[in-house]
């Protein structure tokens, strides 16, 4: 399968290449690789399905989102929150259906937490819309396409870019084989979690 990974120099993405990779044809992008793409940026996401046709799949690494304290947040920090990570990836949804090969897999990226986390209503927001999302995307998407969002938490390698203790977070090439697991099975409208 030819298989687009968005934000492919992230350290999950570069996990998530790393897996695809041995049995696909991985396409990298992300904001500043040799196929740019910006979430946000409505006319980067119809260039990269111009610049890479006839893909089977488009996995998306690169949604991210700050912590914001719900007592001192302002509109605009929500809004930009909903922007990047949950209308962003719609977007690249959208898109997806349109020029993603009959049978193609959308696989986008979510993240919701057990318990509740400080600063983490922002991000209970948006990955809780984006599974909502998926989950009713899959019974409209055309041709056989299928749609899932990945929820890993908290990745080892990057509470330790945090310079906090990584045992509590998954180790990013196991949250990759989840990635790979949605890319080459059969679920749909489905919430994984590694």
């Amino acid at each position: 399968m030819k298989v687009i990974v968005i934000g492919a120099t992230g350290t999950l993405g570069r996990a998530v290449v790393g897996a695809l990779r041995p049995a696909h044809l991985v396409v990298p992008a992300s904001r500043r690789g040799e196929v740019r793409v910006d979430l946000e940026d409505p006319a980067s996401l119809d260039a990269l399905f111009a610049a890479v046709p006839d893909a089977d799949a488009v996995v998306c690494c690169a949604a991210g989102g700050p912590l914001i304290d719900l007592g001192t947040a302002k509109d605009a920090e929500f809004a930009a929150g909903l922007r990047g990570k949950l209308l962003g990836q719609v977007a690249l949804a959208m898109r997806a259906a349109h020029h993603l090969r009959d049978g193609g897999s959308i696989t986008l990226t979510a993240g919701t937490f057990a318990a509740p986390l400080a600063g983490g209503s922002l991000g209970a927001l948006v990955n809780s819309g984006l599974e909502g999302f998926v989950r009713n995307a899959a019974a409209e998407l055309p041709r056989g396409l299928r749609i899932n969002v990945i929820s890993p938490g908290w990745v080892r390698e990057t509470l330790e870019a945090m310079g906090t203790d990584g045992s509590a977070g998954t180790p990013a090439a196991e949250v990759a084989r989840a990635y790979v697991e949605a890319v080459e099975g059969s679920a749909r409208g489905q919430t994984i979690i590694p």
